[in-house]
């Protein structure tokens, strides 16, 4: 389907998928075959290797870059592969400017693989266009943003920063797994690639772990295809029959998730046992007005601290949950709780942590799809 004037519902449901040519099968068929039979030497019908390519993952391909309004897809078999792929493109000597509350694994990734090959890594308070300024040099090849940022829910500022480094030559990449492309489109905002952890969100059922890149730039999405062909790191068809099949209830989902976050962001900002919420809906959340301007809503990920600065109090409160589960990731239809100073963002120095305000007390929320009420209800016994 390449109909850019469908809406977003219509467009998650059809995007990139055809009725099976062969049957008729109305949801695109696993592919699970590693190679392809030639006709003659030369001579196949698209397909010669599942590395290089394969029929379920490039429609998952196609789907996510309609999906973001862009003409490329890549898939990989983690969103850490994805970014993998992207620091690739990059030499040595080349810098990197990014936000200093990075999601853990992208830090670890930045500094203890790259960093080595002579890459170097600026992290800064990016919700400021001024430092951004003052940090850009004629090494910087590559700005990576998080909006809202993880966890600190930071929103940096798309169309500023893609205005900033017009007519240089400087890649503009965008992680928009928490957002998703139901709630915002960097492309259109001026981002050259957008990414996404694919095991969020998108796939929606905690079932699949997976990645994705989009770009809307040939020359770019020539380097991604080689580098995803070179390196290897590519998602497997069951995989990509799950996220196709989470997409198909993406908008539906996200609309739950943003309705819930929002009831919940609100009870937490009244609670008296709380100190500070992070949501971005919230008219004093800094660059709430960008917020509005470059998301559809807001989400369905708070994170917020404790009064108490402990840690051990952090832990009794999400120990005492029984409907948010304690565990890593985030984006399924279940909701999901953290503590980002021990489990997502462990990778970071502890200074750097606190300096960003993952303070120990900090808990994220990864909200689900459940009964708001029975959320709140979840949320009181545990704070009491």
């Amino acid at each position: 389907m390449q109909e850019n004037n469908y809406k977003f519902g219509t467009k998650a449901i059809h995007a990139g998928v055809e009725p099976d040519s062969a049957t008729g099968a109305i949801m695109t068929p696993i592919y699970q075959t590693s190679t392809y039979v030639q006709e003659k030497v030369g001579q196949h019908k698209g397909y010669a290797y599942s590395r290089t390519a394969n029929p379920t993952r490039n429609a998952l391909e196609n789907a996510l870059a309609e999906l973001e309004n862009a003409k490329y897809g890549a898939c990989f078999g983690s969103g850490i592969a994805a970014i993998d792929a992207v620091l690739k493109m990059l030499n040595p000597g080349d810098e990197v400017i990014t936000t200093d509350d990075l999601y853990g694994g992208s830090y670890r990734l930045f500094t203890t693989v790259f960093a080595k090959y002579g890459i170097k890594f600026h992290f800064i308070k990016m919700d400021d266009l001024s430092i951004l300024k003052q940090t850009m040099n004629e090494n910087t090849k590559l700005i990576w943003i998080e909006t809202p940022s993880n966890p600190m829910m930071n929103i940096i500022d798309i169309k500023g920063v893609a205005e900033l480094i017009k007519n240089k030559k400087i890649i503009l990449g965008v992680d928009n797994t928490f957002a998703t492309p139901y709630l915002q489109n960097p492309i259109d905002l001026g981002a050259d690639l957008v990414m996404h952890s694919a095991t969020k969100y998108l796939g929606g059922h905690s079932d699949v772990v997976m990645g994705a890149v989009v770009t809307d730039n040939k020359q770019i999405a020539d380097e991604i295809y080689r580098i995803q062909n070179s390196s290897g790191a590519i998602a497997g068809p069951m995989d990509c029959f799950l996220v196709l099949r989470g997409l198909k209830t993406l908008h539906l989902r996200m609309q739950r998730h943003c309705e819930n976050g929002e009831n919940l962001a609100y009870f937490l900002k009244d609670h008296p046992k709380v100190d500070k919420v992070y949501w971005p809906g919230f008219k004093d959340h800094p660059n709430h007005e960008i917020a509005t301007e470059q998301m559809r809503n807001f989400g369905g990920m708070i994170s917020f601290s404790l009064k108490s600065d402990k840690a051990e109090d952090a832990f009794s409160v999400m120990e005492k949950f029984k409907i948010f589960a304690l565990a890593e990731s985030l984006g399924g239809v279940e909701s999901l709780t953290c503590h980002p100073a021990t489990m997502t963002h462990a990778a970071l120095p502890a200074k750097d942590r606190q300096a960003t305000g993952i303070v120990d007390s900090l808990i994220r929320l990864s909200v689900g799809v459940e009964d708001a009420e029975d959320l709140i209800n979840d949320l009181k016994q545990a704070l009491a």
